[in-house]
């Protein structure tokens, strides 16, 4: 069975949202040191139940927030995803050092990802 692993935040604004969910949440955020700007989200003690997540400029007006899970073949699920209805919103990319990452919609329009973990993915 597959489990969300990671959550993602699009925003206009990422220093008005990181000031936000740190207000409210007390949510930490770092700048990640990859090829895009991205910010990692850590919520809280990783001993409780719950998920981190990451932080991007909004790149599609509908976009808020999406949620990723953990998948053991990206390739599998890509084929049986679109099989079961789904579409390939954003296709297989590498997150290097990380793993592989692809965006779909469900039959239903939601927007959601998948990740393979892969240290070897690389552009």
């Amino acid at each position: 069975m597959s489990r969300v692993v990671h959550f993602e935040i699009h925003v206009d604004d990422p220093n008005r949202a990181s000031k936000f969910y740190t207000d409210v949440f007390g949510w930490k955020f770092n700048k990640w040191e990859g090829p895009m700007d991205y910010w990692l989200i850590s919520t809280g003690d990783t001993s409780c139940p719950g998920i981190d997540g990451g932080m991007m400029k909004r790149r599609d007006p509908m976009g808020n927030v999406y949620n990723t899970i953990g998948i053991e073949s990206i390739d599998k699920s890509i084929e049986q995803i679109t099989k079961a209805g789904g579409t390939i919103v954003v296709p297989k990319m590498p997150i290097p050092g990380v793993g592989w990452l692809a965006y779909f919609k469900d039959t239903e329009g939601n927007i959601f990802g998948v990740m393979q973990p892969d240290p070897s993915a690389s552009m």
